[in-house]
């Protein structure tokens, strides 16, 4: 590494939270024009390491040299004037305003006194043709799907001059097109002497994308390489210690035809006239375009939005389901897309959060049996590994993956029958990745029965027994497993209506 060249340099970075020990001495060092990946597994420390960066935490000791000075600590304001900016795995859009107050928000254009909204609309529209995605820069940012809203992120980035860009899981919500769009953003970002520090979970993209790796584990350095002088099955290894052999664990197919969920001419939030069935213990996959219609049919299957037509029979019989708490009691829960707005509690422990969907039933009287939660809280810890100090940690202190832990926890608690889960594993590492598809084959051999929302074509062939394909609210393909192949999924998802 050219040390003259060196943008950024973080010298014995420890953080400390009460119980936890984020990051453990943590040196690295990133250099001008360079595209430097970090990975490791949920817990390991990327996410506390770039809110150092970004001023959003302090660190307990060590310091940050950004572009030549010396920090022991950077203020969010003191990032941003030095040249750092960041698109969060997590949203940070205010929904009730537009697309150009968002991309400007805190930075407004102003004629005068005024704010220049047209302008900034123009200016908006111009980073959206860098993009080449079409967004109009005066929608409501909560009308967005939520890929066009990681779109407004990357905008919003853009838009301040930055010379080092965050980018944390920043493909997660992203279609194949909006990825290869993005790599192309950010390979011409390089070029003009950017340093783009990249978070992702999907190893592939760090072989495509990056220049340089950095593997964190249980908050401590484990190595910083070229990319080229390495390969998938090394950095998994550096990752969690261990050799993964596979990457979707085998199973045997599902012997049984009894429809456990039977959908007749469905219609409404988007969808038109949607009929298929879905059988006791498989893994039904739903595939398909951002804005294809996937989200929406789960929301409607678990009552967050109405039904204009249709029928729906569940185990044999006919059910009106009018919200979650009907769907649950009648067996049916969902694992959210976006867990922030829709999977946690935030502010609230982990026990909390995971005895939520129970409360009721182990009521009696109005008394709550603490002693039943406190060993279904226990177990899920045990059985999906949440790495937590404790029961009564905040699940705002836990990493994204094991955030999606608990919400997974909380689901299964109510006991389910039918499980949807819309995209599980976006933004969890590969080994965490793998026992979640473990417990969804265990969940399916005790009869269980998942459908399954997914953007990782790789996922949704590997884990999936059928696949349905979804085109503009309407199912366009049925593929069997002996017809999975990525060229039938995408012909089919890009049927027009």
């Amino acid at each position: 590494m050219d040390k003259n060249n060196c943008i950024l340099k973080l010298q014995h970075i420890t953080k400390e939270f009460p119980g936890v020990k984020a990051l453990d001495d943590v040196s690295v060092e990133f250099e001008k024009g360079v595209v430097h990946a970090i990975v490791g597994e949920n817990g390991a420390g990327k996410s506390t390491l770039i809110k150092m960066c970004t001023g959003a935490y302090k660190p307990t000791s060590g310091e940050i040299i950004l572009d030549g000075k010396t920090f022991t600590g950077l203020t969010p304001a003191e990032s941003i004037q030095n040249g750092v900016g960041v698109i969060y795995q997590e949203f940070s859009l205010v929904n009730d305003l537009t697309v150009s107050e968002n991309i400007f928000l805190g930075a407004a254009i102003r004629h005068g006194l005024f704010i220049d909204k047209k302008t900034m609309a123009e200016r908006s529209s111009e980073l959206f043709r860098l993009l080449q995605i079409d967004i109009n820069p005066y929608e409501i940012v909560k009308n967005l799907s939520t890929g066009y809203q990681q779109m407004v992120e990357m905008a919003k980035a853009l838009s301040k001059e930055a010379k080092i860009l965050i980018m944390d899981e920043p493909t997660a919500p992203l279609t194949t097109k909006e990825v290869d769009t993005m790599f192309s953003v950010v390979r011409q970002l390089k070029q003009n002497g950017v340093t783009v520090i990249y978070i992702s979970h999907r190893l592939e993209e760090i072989f495509e994308i990056a220049d340089r790796v950095t593997v964190l584990r249980d908050g401590g350095l484990v190595t910083t390489l070229d990319v080229s002088r390495t390969n998938k099955q090394e950095l998994i290894q550096y990752m969690v210690g261990r050799s993964l052999t596979e990457t979707f664990p085998g199973r045997k197919p599902p012997q049984n035809e009894e429809a456990v969920l039977d959908v007749r001419h469905l219609s409404g939030n988007g969808l038109h006239d949607v009929s298929f069935q879905v059988y006791k213990g498989e893994i039904l996959g739903l595939g398909g375009l951002i804005g294809a219609g996937r989200t929406e049919l789960a929301e409607l299957l678990f009552g967050i939005k109405k039904q204009q037509s249709g029928d729906i029979y569940y185990q044999g019989k006919a059910v009106k389901i009018h919200s979650p708490e009907e769907a649950l009691k009648n067996g049916i829960g969902l694992v959210p897309e976006d867990r922030k707005r829709q999977g946690i509690l935030t502010n609230r422990s982990i026990y909390e959060n995971i005895s939520a969907s129970i409360l009721k039933s182990t009521s009696l009287w109005g008394i709550i049996d603490r002693k039943r939660l406190w060993k279904t809280a226990l177990k899920s810890q045990e059985d999906l590994r949440i790495k937590a100090p404790d029961m009564q940690a905040s699940i705002n202190n836990l990493s994204g993956g094991n955030q999606q832990k608990v919400i997974l926890a909380k689901i299964l608690a109510a006991a389910p029958e039918l499980l949807i889960l819309d995209e599980p594993t976006r933004g969890i590492d590969v080994g965490a990745k793998y026992e979640i598809y473990l417990l969804m084959n265990e969940l399916v051999s005790q009869g269980k029965t998942i459908i399954m929302i997914s953007s990782e074509m790789e996922e949704l062939i590997g884990m999936s027994d059928r696949i349905l394909v979804l085109s503009e609210g309407h199912i366009t393909g049925e593929l069997k497993n002996k017809e999975f192949s990525q060229e039938k999924i995408l012909q089919s998802a890009s049927v027009q209506q």
